[in-house]
């Protein structure tokens, strides 16, 4: 396997996670202009779209580093001994900076203001319970899938993510670092900056109980690879 840098993994993870935005936000937007009004086809469009991009996505950067664009996913990695703890802040900086410059690149591609706070309300204990079951699904995908047939992992985790979009009632973010970017746009996608707290609360809970369920279920041996294939 070929050793990236430090540097290397943390422009990867910028730059994948502002791709990922660009395409969540972006997607969103045209989705709601083609759909007239149509919220069902727009959401479908937006999934789809957000599914393609993260298969896209994650075989582009996850040589190199192991295609994260996601802070519950960068500590549950550590967790399992995959990141070095050491690494775990430059991840979650870039990590945040890149979905803030994805939402900006979204935004000015459809000639919106860059950023826009959300009034998207989403909040509640069954918004919360979404993101908490959207979360745990996908750290229960990334180490199931990961731990057992590693070459199947960016489909599996876009097909979960194009599923959770519709099976949970917050349309699954599942990812504090979107979280956060999605609230400075007031578009399809966005999220009311107060309600951000409570998304990342339960984000971090789902991906906790994720992680401690799965090094029981499917524990880590010798021969097994990082969750999602990280280099480092």
């Amino acid at each position: 396997m070929r050793v990236t840098t430090l540097a290397q993994r943390l422009v990867a993870e910028g730059l994948g996670t502002a791709l990922l935005l660009a395409t969540v936000v972006g997607s969103g937007i045209m989705a709601e202009r083609l759909c007239g009004g149509n919220m069902g086809l727009a959401l479908l469009c937006n999934a789809l779209a957000t599914g393609g991009g993260l298969i896209a996505l994650i075989l582009t950067f996850g040589p190199v580093s192991g295609a994260h664009f996601n802070p519950a996913v960068t500590l549950a990695d550590a967790a399992g001994g995959g990141t070095r703890w050491r690494d775990v802040p430059g991840y979650l900086v870039a990590q945040v900076l890149g979905g803030v410059l994805g939402v900006a690149l979204a935004d000015l591609m459809f000639e919106l203001p860059a950023f826009t706070l959300s009034s998207h309300v989403r909040t509640g204990p069954a918004q919360w319970l979404a993101e908490f079951v959207a979360t745990f699904g996908l750290i229960a995908t990334i180490f199931g899938v990961s731990r057992r047939t590693p070459v199947a992992t960016p489909f599996a985790v876009a097909a979960y993510i194009v599923a959770a979009y519709w099976f949970t009632a917050s349309t699954s973010f599942a990812n504090p670092a979107v979280t956060l970017a999605r609230s400075l746009t007031d578009t399809f996608a966005g999220i009311r900056p107060s309600d951000v707290p409570g998304f990342v609360v339960a984000q971090v809970l789902g991906a906790l109980a994720a992680t401690a369920m799965f090094s029981w279920l499917v524990p880590v041996t010798l021969d097994t690879p990082s969750p999602t294939g990280s280099p480092s």
